[in-house]
């Protein structure tokens, strides 16, 4: 165990069973989060770069001038095995950050392709830790601790013992030594509060942002998750694993289950990869991300058959699925028979 999962429990901060969720909440307007669910592969040698932008569906050359971009690593159906957040650590070094629960068949599926390429997998999370944070005073607090914070989303602020990156909503994830993190939290300002997981993936879910989970594993096609929102696909790189199917759905073909942001009241958590109904049609779409946004509601990101969606009538535990308004738009033309 860490130094920072063992200052939560010093605190009395509750987490689950496997030290993998915060449980409580701070309810403070600004949070510092702890990112327990979440870990971190290093990709380290000279070929790192060039191995990765043959992998990866995002431009990874162009990730290495801005320092980070969402990501997938995909089957040659097309389908993410992984889904995570590139950061630049150094000029022959790359973090992919992902959910705990794929963590090891990633490694194991990336590892297969790096035989023959001078880079190297190694798992960090014992040595490197994470922190989300949330709310108004989120920039403040990062430039307080560090003089400046990254000023557009995907920039990030190298440190001699970690980075900071920006990400969409007006937040921050701090990525360094597990000493360095476990400082920072002991040492809050009052104001600001931890916390809970449960608070960052709702944080997520406003953005519109997809995860992977491993009950979702080779369910998606990257487009299916509105990943070319955030240039989480590149048309223009060249091959990649997948490209083919990837880049035909762009140009040659249609799609036709999208994501969308969605609301249920149910007494039952909704747990992702769970079906979405329609009238006559049991699986009408996925649950790609869940969390608490109120007593017995919940905030959702899901896949959904389009025209299903826009007749409406969805449901999820026999209770309406209310369609919320995305923070980003959808090229139209994407709906279009090509």
């Amino acid at each position: 165990m860490n130094n920072l999962l063992t200052l939560l429990e010093e605190k009395k901060i509750q987490l689950n069973a496997d030290k993998t969720r915060v449980l409580n909440s701070s309810g403070k307007k600004t949070q510092v989060i702890p990112l327990i669910h979440q870990r971190v592969l290093s990709i380290k040698g000279p070929e790192t770069e060039k191995f990765l932008q043959g992998q990866l569906s995002c431009d990874v050359n162009n990730a290495f001038k801005t320092g980070s971009s969402l990501g997938s690593h995909c089957n040659i159906k097309g389908h993410m095995l992984s889904l995570f957040r590139l950061l630049k650590a150094g000029s022959e070094e790359a973090w992919l950050r992902m959910s705990q629960d794929i963590f090891e068949s990633a490694t194991a599926n990336l590892q297969k392709y790096m035989i023959f390429s001078k880079a190297e997998a190694q798992a960090i999370s014992h040595t490197i830790s994470g922190i989300g944070l949330v709310g108004p005073g989120a920039q403040t607090l990062i430039e307080r601790w560090f003089g400046n914070s990254p000023s557009e989303t995907n920039s990030i602020i190298s440190l001699s013992n970690g980075l900071i990156v920006r990400v969409p909503g007006d937040r921050f994830e701090i990525w360094m030594d597990d000493d360095a993190v476990t400082e920072i939290v002991r040492q809050l300002p009052e104001e600001v509060g931890i916390g809970s997981t449960n608070d960052w993936i709702l944080s997520e879910i406003d953005a519109g942002i997809p995860d992977l989970r491993a009950e979702t594993q080779e369910a998606f096609i990257p487009q299916m998750t509105n990943f070319q929102v955030f240039a989480g696909i590149s048309f223009t790189k060249g091959c990649y694993t997948g490209q083919e199917i990837i880049t035909r759905l762009q140009h040659r073909g249609q799609l036709k289950k999208p994501m969308y942001l969605a609301e249920v009241s149910t007494d039952q958590e909704p747990q992702v990869g769970e079906t979405i109904s329609a009238p006559n049609k049991p699986n009408a779409g996925r649950v790609v991300l869940s969390a608490q946004c109120g007593e017995n509601r919940y905030r959702i990101l899901a896949v959904i058959v389009k025209n299903l969606a826009e007749e409406g009538a969805l449901s999820l535990h026999n209770q309406a699925v209310e369609l919320k308004t995305l923070p980003y738009t959808l090229d139209p033309k994407l709906f279009l028979p090509k």
